[in-house]
């Protein structure tokens, strides 16, 4: 495997992105791996480089840098504690454009970059960017072909750009893996979701037993089963769209 650290310019700065590929058989399909609330770890390395075992250039980029953030580092698991409060507000920093103009960026690197496959490309987000990874499809149409959410947050809201509401808005076919236990998707929205996707190229499913964060092997709520079937769904996914 090839991995490296790109800061790769933004519109508002340089975000550090994580790139990790085969080191044979290219152009490789993209896979825009977009992190969750606690930010870039080693733990989210090793998943892209999951990934990229199975054929695809990753771009895992640090949606924190226009705060000067990179790590959080280890949170206490007291929600009121200041670490857990800082990750909340640099979470509430970033919203969906923001996000969208970061993957432009990105985009265009990899149109320079001779590993990379632009035209085919794949999106994922965990927990807060579930909804940045839907959006992806929605607002790069004719490149992203599938995007799936894992335990995303804010999946129906009252905005144009709600997840909720992409099944119109792409061909790309779109899979959301959902925690039975999730007070940031509690039954009533993913209810919603499941609705308004009834006819489109997409899939809802619950995870049974499982709470938020399910997919983390160092989270405390790892679930090896439901992780290890969220990798069958999500790799699935690709291999069905990405060619």
């Amino acid at each position: 495997m090839i991995e490296q650290q790109i800061a790769i310019p933004t519109k508002d700065g340089h975000t550090a992105t994580f790139i990790v590929h085969p080191e044979r058989g290219g152009p490789f399909p993209v896979i825009l791996f977009y992190m969750d609330a606690p930010a870039i770890r080693e733990e989210l390395r090793d998943m892209a480089r999951r990934l990229s075992t199975s054929g695809y250039y990753v771009m895992l980029p640090n949606l924190y840098y226009r705060s000067g953030v990179m790590e959080l580092g280890a949170l206490p698991a007291d929600p009121n504690s200041p670490e857990r409060k800082r990750m909340f507000q640099l979470m509430a920093s970033l919203n969906i454009p923001m996000i969208m103009d970061d993957t432009r960026a990105l985009l265009t690197y990899a149109e320079g970059q001779t590993a990379a496959n632009t035209k085919v490309i794949g999106a994922v987000g965990y927990c807060m960017s579930g909804r940045y990874a839907v959006n992806a499809a929605t607002h790069f149409p004719d490149s992203v072909k599938a995007a799936a959410s894992i335990y995303g947050t804010h999946l129906a809201t009252n905005e144009d750009n709600s997840p909720h509401l992409a099944a119109g808005k792409t061909r790309a076919e779109l899979y959301f893996a959902c925690a039975e236990s999730d007070i940031y998707a509690p039954p009533e929205v993913i209810a919603k979701v499941a609705d308004s996707m009834k006819g489109a190229k997409a899939e809802v499913e619950i995870y049974p037993g499982t709470h938020h964060g399910f997919a983390f092997p160092r989270r405390p709520v790892y679930d090896r089963d439901a992780a290890e079937r969220h990798w069958e769904r999500l790799l699935a996914l690709y291999r069905r769209n990405l060619v």
